[in-house]
């Protein structure tokens, strides 16, 4: 279907663009969000009386998007969930999740088509992931998933977790491994030479024994 864009739509064009998409993206997305416009010669009519307005109120949002982008600079969230000690995730992070974190953080008005996920998040780590406050404004959010707060300032470090915990765990095993099982070892750990000595009999003894 051919239409114009009526809002830079990312890999499509820019305000006033006529381009060619897929029937069921125009009819299920671009045309009921008011994106786009059939490209008939009343509709290009229509956009050329009004790009004027079109433009200048695109200019407005994009400008209130840039404001707000000031309060993204760094930001982190982050979301406390169980994992196996491999670090999958007993379930997954959504869009949902990260809308409802950051409105706990104090970013508010946020709509999950704005959140830019390309699959649900399934492992312990940080991720970067886009929000697009406005087609010409998008900013970046770390989400930082882990087991626990601890776990999540590590990981905020450049600490990776898992690998840690791994690492940890074959120290211990080591250092087990090199434990003695009871005192007794302790004992019997005289050097054989030595043994040999403390047994002997002194030569004034044997002597003695002879007589």
């Amino acid at each position: 279907m051919e239409i114009i864009l009526l809002e830079r739509i990312e890999k499509l064009g820019g305000i006033g663009d006529v381009v060619n998409v897929k029937n069921g993206f125009a009819r299920n997305y671009l045309l009921p969000n008011n994106k786009a416009l059939r490209a008939n010669d009343t509709n290009r009519k229509l956009f050329e009386a009004n790009r004027g307005k079109i433009e200048a109120d695109n200019a407005e949002r994009r400008g209130e998007a840039e404001g707000r982008a000031k309060d993204f600079d760094g930001k982190q969230i982050v979301l406390i969930r169980q994992a196996s000690n491999t670090g999958q995730l007993y379930g997954s992070v959504s869009v949902r999740d990260i809308v409802d974190a950051l409105a706990e953080d104090g970013i508010t008005g946020l709509g999950k088509s704005m959140v830019e996920l390309e699959r649900p998040i399934k492992a312990l780590g940080l991720v970067d992931v886009k929000v697009k406050l406005h087609p010409e404004v998008i900013v970046t959010v770390g989400v930082n998933v882990a087991r626990s707060p601890d776990e999540a300032e590590m990981q905020k470090q450049g600490i990776d977790v898992i690998t840690a915990m791994f690492e940890e765990e074959q120290a211990e095993a080591v250092a087990t491994a090199l434990e003695p099982d009871s005192e007794d070892e302790f004992e019997d750990a005289t050097p054989p030479s030595e043994r040999a000595a403390e047994e002997a009999p002194a030569a004034g003894e044997d002597e003695a024994d002879k007589e």
